[in-house]
């Protein structure tokens, strides 16, 4: 059973959505982000990335980050920018990504679902980072990112979806500048929100696709209050935290692609033999880059030259599907033995490439310093949900979801 709950969204005023909207705080570092609102004083990085309106010096993590983040979020209210509906609603949030759509409810779902593991977790979460982000929430009193989620498609759902849609106008309408476009819809009338309400409750887990480190600290925020609050009856807004809920099927995971800076003494001779052991190994002489097209073959840019690596039998458990992901079998039998990486999250010779940026980028970094690049096959969201429901967690940066949610069209009051 899934727990969906109305809000009263802040939102932006028709006419500032395109402007206010921003990609999420974690996709791009502070350099990038004063690049991007450049020209832009409505920017939600103002308020997800507020150390863009300080002085360089200043550490991301210092108190003054987040003062300015709550100063911002006011002064977005103040000047209406940002207004808050008078009821509570669910929303629909549409995107388009050249030929692939995905079309989103927007809502609360329960903390105590996170608890329990009805909201399933992929992935794990630094202590920092969560901090970061707990930090983040309790200045600014709300959730201000909404957690990427996912559910097991339900056809009802779906088609009141695709009702709403076909006999309302959106309230926004708007082409971000990366091409992407995006549509939301409001939807106010009660007996549709409590028969959507009503559908999830037959739902019986959800799925973090996408922000781990939000929904994490979303819930530890909650806990603070409960603590805060020995009286509370669980109907408080700090219970529910901001997500947008789409069905599995319509879900677009990209290569999550990694580079290395050196080859771990071995010279390029020596390193091709180590690779060959667990790989077969072929010169790859088509046309451009080489992008693998089916699981358990890698792509190796060495030396201004592409490489083609098929993981040879033994190199994985096919009766595991964590053992038998590619992000695994390249960790398990490349990056850890042979280049040293035991713990990509931590290890600064590692980096990663989301799919977005495409194989140029590989290129690019490894003729900027890098040693060695590492192309992969897309994880499918079938073995993300069966990893989930197994309680394990993949190799950190197994998947890329595009295209991403924008920040600052919802934003969840705690109170």
């Amino acid at each position: 059973m899934a727990v969906l709950k109305a809000f009263k969204a802040i939102r932006p005023t028709p006419e500032l959505a395109s402007k206010i909207a921003a990609l999420p705080y974690d996709v791009m570092n502070t350099m990038e982000a004063r690049k991007e609102v450049k020209g832009n004083p409505y920017s939600f990085l103002h308020v997800d990335k507020a150390e863009i309106d300080l002085d360089p010096s200043v550490d991301i993590y210092d108190k003054k980050v987040y003062e300015k983040a709550r100063e911002n979020l006011s002064m977005m209210l103040e000047k209406g920018w940002l207004i808050k509906d008078k009821q509570e609603r669910l929303y629909i949030y549409k995107q388009v990504m050249v030929e692939h759509e995905q079309i989103g409810l927007v809502g609360c779902v329960s903390v105590d679902d996170y608890i329990n593991n009805n909201i399933k977790k992929h992935e794990n979460t630094r202590a920092d980072k969560e901090q970061d982000r707990i930090n983040h929430v309790k200045y600014c009193n709300a959730n201000t990112g909404p957690i990427f989620l996912m559910y097991k498609e339900e056809k009802e759902v779906n088609e009141i979806i695709k009702g709403w849609i076909r006999d309302n106008l959106p309230v926004y309408d708007f082409t971000s500048e990366d091409g992407i476009n995006h549509f939301v819809w409001t939807i106010e009338n009660q007996d549709i929100i409590d028969k959507l309400i009503c559908l999830f409750k037959n739902i019986d887990s959800l799925y973090i696709a996408d922000g781990h480190h939000r929904a994490a600290s979303a819930v530890k925020v909650a806990m603070m209050k409960r603590e805060e609050n020995p009286s509370y009856t669980g109907e408080e807004e700090f219970n529910y935290f901001l997500g947008v809920l789409f069905p599995h099927n319509q879900l677009k995971i990209m290569d999550y692609n990694r580079v290395v800076k050196d080859l771990n003494g071995y010279d390029t001779d020596t390193f091709l033999e180590k690779v060959g052991e667990k790989f077969v190994v072929e010169r790859y002489d088509g046309k451009g880059q080489y992008k693998p097209e089916r699981k358990h073959v890698f792509g190796m840019y060495l030396n201004n030259r592409w490489y083609k690596l098929t993981a040879k039998e033994g190199t994985f458990n096919d009766k595991s599907t964590l053992e038998s992901l590619d992000v695994s079998i390249l960790q398990n039998n490349l990056l850890s033995p042979i280049l040293g990486i035991k713990d990509p999250r931590t290890d600064e010779r590692i980096d990663f490439v989301g799919g977005i940026r495409g194989l140029d980028e590989l290129e690019k970094r490894v003729e900027e310093g890098m040693a060695v690049a590492f192309s992969l096959y897309p994880t499918s969201v079938e073995d993300l949900m069966k990893i989930a429901d197994q309680g394990k967690v993949m190799p950190p940066k197994s998947t890329w979801f595009e295209p991403k949610l924008r920040s600052g069209l919802f934003i969840h009051e705690l109170e």
